[in-house]
């Protein structure tokens, strides 16, 4: 068993691990609890009430946070002419010309983030491969294929990010740092609910949130009430 740091410890006390708190309660606490020199970041895991399994239960989206994430995102588009204009003008950090490409294929990640128009898909689905694995690889779902570059660019430089459900019908999404405070945080983790909440199957019975813990990076987790998310 790890031995834990005195800090830690002392973070643990704050907490209750049986309780359900109210949400801004339970990220002030997340705030209190931070013990590290690093500004930490703030995610909270979301135990949704559905079988994965079953493509009409598979809830995945996308949601752009009020306060972004609290991090450059690093953002490399695909796209030529008119588009790679288009897409430096919006503020992205790289255009995936031939040298570009060759980077990638050689091991360079120094991106966060990739988008692509339509007509990029050929030469992108070369690099499915190396992009997949590392959930770089963009998606028509998450609106990372596209003709509209200069909104997709903006909208992850603000904070967009994409979720999905996994197998044992839990999400996960990072809702900013520490530093934010829980104010800021919680307004990022209203956008985030409320997403999901829009995104309720209509084949999902029963609860729908039947759980959500929120925990900051080196912290305890924190129990939130479902009952009080609307």
């Amino acid at each position: 068993m790890p031995k834990r740091s005195k800090k830690h410890t002392e973070a643990l006390k704050k907490v209750d691990r049986e309780m359900r708190y109210d949400p801004l309660d339970a990220l002030e606490l997340t705030v209190a609890s931070s013990h590290v020199k690093f500004d930490e970041t703030v995610d909270l895991a979301v135990r949704l009430g559905v079988d994965p399994r079953h493509a009409d239960q598979m809830v995945r989206g996308t949601v752009v946070l009020p306060n972004g994430l609290g991090k450059d995102v690093k953002v490399l588009v695909f796209a030529k002419g008119e588009k790679e204009t288009e897409a430096l003008n919006a503020g992205a950090d790289f255009i995936a010309n031939d040298e570009m490409v060759e980077k990638i294929k050689d091991g360079w990640f120094g991106f966060d983030k990739a988008i692509a128009t339509p007509d990029m898909m050929g030469t992108v689905g070369k690099l499915g491969r190396i992009l997949g694995p590392r959930g770089l690889m963009p998606n028509a779902k998450t609106g990372t294929v596209t003709f509209e570059v200069d909104k997709a660019v903006k909208e992850l430089k603000a904070g967009k990010i994409d979720f999905r459900v996994e197998k044992a019908g839990i999400i996960h999404a990072p809702v900013g740092k520490v530093s934010f405070g829980a104010e800021k945080l919680l307004e990022n983790t209203k956008a985030f609910l409320n997403m999901i909440l829009t995104l309720k199957p209509a084949s999902s019975k029963g609860t729908y949130l039947k759980g959500i813990t929120v925990s900051s990076t080196m912290g305890p987790g924190i129990k939130i009430d479902p009952a009080l998310i609307k």
